[in-house]
């Protein structure tokens, strides 16, 4: 065997591996892609079934799992019971709202311009996910403890996220730490009762909508005025 022969065929194996890397990865990123389709499938579905007026405490896994087209074992691939089902729907709320209200919070706004931009991004949040906010205004009473605890743990975050912003934006500087926790707390519980005041308004009726905005925005501007006037 010749020098050049003998390298060619040391180099094959090589090759073939190669190859069979690129044939694998895509059939990798697929399986990838599927599992979270079908995971995105079996939270809509859950949503879709509080759509209709049913608590979350009152689904099976069974009807879950029938309304998204799939058979009950594959919910187990993806949650591990359906309380863990709940802490996701919780989860994907809050983390696209906080990063849209984070965004306009640190565009430079005046105080006011910047209040009523997050009222109205808010509203229209409500609009695009409105069976999400039915199930956390549900829970965040009604539902089960654990469930309970996951909506306040959301809310935790809304307030220290808003606490660093503030400081950031050299708004309130006077203010203690504990004061402005207070202060934090106080929006994001005003915030989840006007969530809940807007999906109960009549669909189409404009005016009531402006009505809610302008009331929202009051009483965010009553609470900063009066956190500046508070003394310790």
């Amino acid at each position: 065997m010749t020098a050049k022969e003998t390298s060619l065929k040391q180099s094959r194996p090589k090759e073939s591996r190669t190859a069979e890397t690129r044939v694998l990865e895509p059939t990798a990123l697929n399986r990838g892609e599927r599992k979270l389709r079908t995971r995105t499938a079996i939270m809509a579905a859950a949503l879709a079934l509080m759509g209709e007026g049913r608590g979350f405490g009152a689904l099976s896994l069974r009807e879950i799992t029938a309304r998204a087209g799939v058979v009950p074992a594959t919910f187990y691939r993806h949650f591990a019971n359906l309380d863990e089902l709940g802490f996701a729907l919780v989860e994907e709320s809050g983390i696209t709202l906080r990063r849209l209200l984070r965004d306009v919070r640190r565009t430079g706004l005046p105080p006011t311009s910047m209040l009523l931009s997050s009222v109205k991004i808010f509203r229209q949040f409500i609009e695009d996910h409105r069976a999400h906010f039915v199930f956390v205004s549900t829970e965040r009473s009604g539902g089960s403890p654990a469930l309970r605890a996951a909506v306040r743990r959301e809310e935790a975050h809304f307030r220290h996220e808003l606490v660093l912003d503030l400081r950031q934006l050299g708004l309130m500087p006077t203010l203690s730490s504990q004061t402005l926790e207070m202060t934090c707390g106080l929006v994001v519980s005003t915030m989840m009762l006007s969530a809940a005041e807007l999906l109960d308004l009549p669909t189409g009726q404009p005016a009531l909508e402006r009505e809610w905005i302008d009331s929202f925005v009051r009483q965010l501007r009553l609470i900063f005025l009066g956190a500046r006037a508070w003394r310790e």
